[in-house]
């Protein structure tokens, strides 16, 4: 399975646009590397849309953990809570923050594409049995990383509601959460691109699933926790 844990956290939001260059160099050099070094944090990459808008967040950021347990672990929340003056001053520039504490329900193919694509919906029912998490799991996911333009999928789901913060205090509004979310990467952003289109509102509202939306994004920056253990070792 291509994700590095049996959990993520996904975020999906919007920086106001005077701020974007700082948040990018921010982003970039201290707060991914502050985040990987908390212990269970595996991998973090950030996305950028491919067209942001209303209803498309620029960005897109998927960090991937050992277990649930990393998120809501004393050193992270001490970090939330003790921000760095960089840090202070970049967060009062979030807009529209979602946070998803999320279980991996499925993980399929390998690696990561430029392209990638993030659809988010609400299931009738919680955990894999839920009518289309199910549908996705048996008959979708599976199949997904053998076709043209594609390498690999993720269903996740929210399993954790995250706790208040200093940070989030500074963003100036509580996180909105993530119920179901599905990231599909590839190589060929056509083809990612209509793979999400196919798999939008009618597939999987037929399946029970409400409030569905997709967006499509690209790779923008990826850092996993073993680089900064080997540079830390030399």
């Amino acid at each position: 399975m291509p994700l590095l844990g049996s959990a993520a956290m996904l975020l999906s939001f919007d920086i106001a646009a005077e701020a974007v260059a700082e948040h990018d160099r921010w982003h970039t050099h201290e707060h991914l590397p502050e985040r990987l070094s908390i212990p269970g944090f595996l991998r973090g990459t950030r996305w950028v849309a491919e067209r942001p808008g209303p209803g498309t967040p620029r960005y897109m950021v998927l960090y991937e953990v050992a277990s649930l347990a990393a998120l809501t672990s004393e050193p992270y929340l001490q970090r939330l809570n003790n921000p760095t003056p960089w840090t202070t001053r970049v967060m009062p520039h979030y807009r529209g923050m979602r946070r998803g504490l999320c279980a991996v329900l499925g993980s399929f193919g390998f690696g990561t594409g430029h392209a990638g694509a993030l659809l988010r919906f609400k299931a009738p029912a919680r955990g894999a049995e839920a009518a289309p998490h199910r549908w996705l799991l048996q008959e979708v996911l599976p199949a997904l990383p053998a076709r043209p333009g594609l390498g690999s999928a993720h269903l996740l789901e929210g399993a954790a509601t995250p706790a208040m913060t200093h940070e989030q205090r500074m963003r100036g509004a509580a996180d909105a959460g993530v119920d179901s979310a599905l990231i599909v990467t590839g190589y060929d952003s056509a083809a990612v691109a209509e793979l999400a289109l196919s798999l939008g509102a009618g597939p999987l509202e037929r399946q029970g699933a409400t409030g569905v939306t997709h967006a499509t994004y690209r790779v923008d920056y990826s850092l996993a926790s073993a680089e900064l253990q080997k540079q830390s070792a030399r």
